[in-house]
């Protein structure tokens, strides 16, 4: 909302008060003024001069030689390039000594040998914004109205010296909206009163009853509509004085009846519209919503093609209006319109707000009835643009207002004590204080003897509903400066991390450290993508969808990470960088309805993919590709670091997607028993072909078990003080048996005196068969308390031996 300055001092006294001391006074009082700009940008000496001649230049076509009286004592004659200049207009003069836009002085000149002293001038040139001028006035010099007077500062009749507040308000201060919203805000704050504007109408004995009727069909969506008739009325340009009251506010001057509207809108906040009457075709008015494929031409040109949601007026058969955002061209008001149907009404904020953005119209109009009008301004607006109608465009208001009423508007009476006040406000205010801040608030109240004030809110400020609202009026006159300080008490405790937390922020780090890239994808994708990998998806479980979403890409939350980390691996290669080691931790959502009617479940996640070298070639090395085992050593490193190494084992598993031979289900062991929390191992291969990858690696898990399960703390052991003895072993067996259960059979068997097993070596080849492989294990025997003999070594190791005879039908290997 701009404000002029001059303006607003014609409803309430500014003696005293600069625009930036009335912009620091209305910040601090919660209205934040973001500039104050001087109209004037720099202009002085320029007077309103009367052409008096206009001869051709004799040694240049395109130049004229004029004569110009600006009231002195004296005729000027100033040369001038402009095509539109001619004998009898009153023009804006530059005389010598003047300063023009950009600092540019006037001096007397000789122009092609005809001495010129003075300069007629453009609209540009006094600094005006072309943009804001009637469409006659933006090219060549400006030509003033008629009777403006001779000799008169250029600064007065265009209103340039004023400065304009920019006002930002937040959304609940729809009642700044309006130059009388503003007014009585700074009467407020100063204590100073109110002054209304004029709005009394001089009626002709014949009735607009007879000329309109106005029937609300769409009664939750209109609670009010009023409407006069005025007829004779003739079209021209607005007075000087409101055209440069529109033009500070940054609106475009077109004619005298539609910027008396758009005035009395800025005045009063309540938007009107004129309707050519001779176009509403028997004076019916009928609001009600749209009908299914109706189309309304608008007054910008463009087809509308309405919705049954969209508000409009209508002549009982087609629209004329889209209700609070544009009129209709097929009752457009033009410079033949005669007969003129006034309408001032109050529309339901949600359904113009809904309208406007659907059809992308936002407009002066459709914002102040989205953030709600003054029910108790719909008439007074009328009235007041009726009788600048019958005053400058010469037209007669009929007698009467046509007018439904669907919902009378009730008064907010809010009561609120002096304790309350106080102790919200931390404040000791007398009763006398609260009532001075009533009174310039212009609210009417009533004190009881027990302290409490029943306040009846004027309906301008449909912000207030509650005590609350009460006591932060009361709080800002006061003076947020005037509230005094209190400290704050009560138990302080530090911050920390959950182990959640704690538990993401390590695996970041040790990630990191290992030279992994995290990646932070959209939580949203595309239904597409939710069908890969549904051992991790949940293939009973629903993916969410979003009720509003961006694009069809993004219409669904995910339900695995791994289809972002393709999608980001694929960008990557796309752009020649094939070596790709990323990582996300993230949510995933799922939902077991198909028809979502609770929340979805949000399960945090651990996704990490391995493609291409995990180095390069250089002089001493060969490049070396990742693979399964790179992978999954990230893993058992992440389970160290957390304390769950021992939780955790692998199963061969093929779920879809992913390569049938190179997978592994990752099994946890908690308190519940085992679970699957995961998946490890290489894409299939037609899914690399599909995303363009080479050999890919992926791994996903869920964190929850992990949460729950992990442990920080390091458990010391002291150092060995007797050595060890070191036994190898290679075993011919099946190719069936996975070395995870070698490595089980061989710990529970070996028992307390067994350090460590490790596979050191496999072996596969002709001589041992197609179906066998030789596995090479090395075992350390310790004894913390004693050396242990060669006899108890050999015994345990022989027993190791026949364990796995027996339980693998393994062959010792010569």
């Amino acid at each position: 909302m701009n404000v002029s300055y001059k303006w607003l001092s014609e409803y309430i006294e500014l003696n005293g008060y600069t625009g930036d001391q009335l912009a620091e006074l209305m910040t601090s009082g919660g209205i934040e003024i973001d500039v104050v700009e001087s109209r004037n940008k720099g202009v002085t000496g320029v007077v309103v001069g009367h052409v008096l001649t206009r001869e051709k230049h004799p040694d240049a076509d395109k130049l004229s030689v004029c004569t110009l009286d600006v009231g002195g004592p004296e005729v000027l004659q100033i040369v001038c390039g402009a095509k539109n200049v001619a004998a009898g207009q009153l023009v804006p003069v530059a005389t010598i000594g003047a300063v023009l836009l950009g600092d540019f002085a006037i001096k007397r000149a000789k122009l092609r040998g005809v001495e010129s002293q003075g300069m007629i001038c453009s609209a540009k040139e006094l600094g005006l914004n072309e943009k804001l001028l009637p469409k006659e006035q933006q090219e060549g010099i400006l030509v003033l109205p008629e009777g403006t007077p001779i000799g008169a500062s250029i600064l007065d009749v265009l209103g340039i010296d004023d400065e304009v507040l920019e006002l930002d308000l937040t959304p609940n201060r729809s009642d700044c909206l309006s130059m009388l919203g503003v007014a009585y805000e700074i009467g407020a704050l100063t204590g100073r009163s109110v002054k209304l504007p004029d709005n009394h109408v001089n009626d002709s004995v014949e009735q607009a009853s007879a000329h309109v009727s106005v029937r609300i069909e769409a009664k939750e969506q209109c609670s009010h509509y009023s409407a006069r008739y005025i007829k004779g009325v003739q079209i021209g340009p607005s007075p000087q004085w409101m055209q440069n009251r529109l033009m500070a506010a940054g609106i475009r001057p077109i004619s005298n009846v539609v910027d008396i509207t758009n005035f009395v809108m800025l005045e009063y906040g309540q938007p009107l519209h004129a309707f050519d009457a001779d176009k509403v075709e028997g004076g019916r008015i009928v609001v009600r919503m749209a009908n299914e494929g109706e189309v309304l031409t608008t007054l910008d040109g463009q087809d509308r093609k309405l919705e049954p949601h969209m508000l409009v007026i209508t002549n009982g058969q087609e629209p004329l209006a889209l209700a609070g955002v544009m009129g209709g061209a097929n009752s457009e008001v033009t410079a033949s319109t005669v007969n003129i149907l006034l309408e001032s009404a109050r529309f339901d904020g949600g359904t113009i707000r809904k309208t406007s953005r659907q059809v992308g119209l936002r407009s002066e109009s459709s914002v102040r009835f989205e953030k709600g009008v003054d029910p108790a301004r719909v008439v007074p607006a009328l009235d007041r643009a009726a009788s600048l109608m019958a005053k400058y465009a010469s037209g007669h208001v009929l007698e009467g207002i046509v007018e439904e009423l669907t919902e009378q508007p009730k008064e907010a009476v809010i009561s609120v004590s002096i304790d309350k006040i106080n102790r919200y406000l931390g404040t000791e205010l007398a009763k006398l204080e609260i009532e001075t801040i009533f009174g310039r608030l212009q609210f009417p109240f009533e004190l009881s003897t027990d302290g409490v004030f029943t306040v009846s809110v004027p309906s301008r400020r449909g912000d207030i509903t509650r005590d609350v609202d009460l006591i932060e009026e009361v709080a800002r006159l006061f003076g947020y400066d005037n509230i005094p300080t209190t400290a704050i008490e009560g138990a302080a405790t530090p911050g920390a991390l959950t182990k959640p937390q704690a538990i993401r922020r390590e695996l970041r780090k040790r990630l990191t450290d290992a030279g992994l890239h995290e990646v932070i994808s959209y939580s949203f994708t595309h239904p597409d993508r939710t069908k890969l990998f549904p051992a991790l998806a949940g293939a009973d479980l629903f993916p969410v969808r979003l009720a509003l979403p961006m694009s069809e890409d993004r219409s669904v939350l995910r339900t695995s990470l791994l289809p972002q980390l393709l999608e980001t691996a694929a960008y990557n290669r796309n752009r020649k960088n094939d070596d790709v080691a990323i990582f996300e931790i993230g949510s995933v959502f799922h939902t077991d309805e198909e028809a979502l009617t609770r929340l979805p479940h949000e399960k945090h996640r651990l996704a990490v993919l391995l493609t291409g070298n995990k180095n390069v070639t250089e002089w001493n090395r060969k490049a070396e590709a990742y693979d399964f085992y790179d992978l999954k050593g990230i893993l058992e490193t992440l389970a160290e670091v957390l304390g769950v190494s021992g939780s955790i084992s692998y199963e061969a598993a093929h779920p879809e997607h992913m390569h049938p031979g190179r997978t592994a289900a990752v099994v946890f062991q908690s308190e519940r028993g085992a679970q699957t929390i995961g998946y490890l191992g290489q894409l299939h291969p037609t899914t690399q072909i599909d995303h363009d990858l080479a050999d890919t690696y992926v791994l996903e898990i869920e964190l929850a078990p992990l949460y729950a399960a992990a442990d920080f703390d390091i458990v010391y052991k002291a150092l060995p003080r007797y050595p060890a003895m070191e036994r190898d072993i290679a075993v011919v067996l099946s190719r069936d048996v996975a070395a995870g259960k070698l490595i089980d059979a061989v710990q529970e068997t070996a028992g307390a005196l067994l350090e460590s097993v490790r596979i050191f070596d496999i072996f596969t080849g002709e001589k041992l068969g197609a179906d066998k492989k030789s596995v090479a294990l090395s075992l350390v025997y310790r004894h913390a308390e004693r050396t242990l003999t060669d006899e108890e070594v050999t015994e345990r190791h022989a027993e190791v031996v026949t364990k796995l005879e027996q339980s693998f039908a393994a062959e010792l290997r010569k």
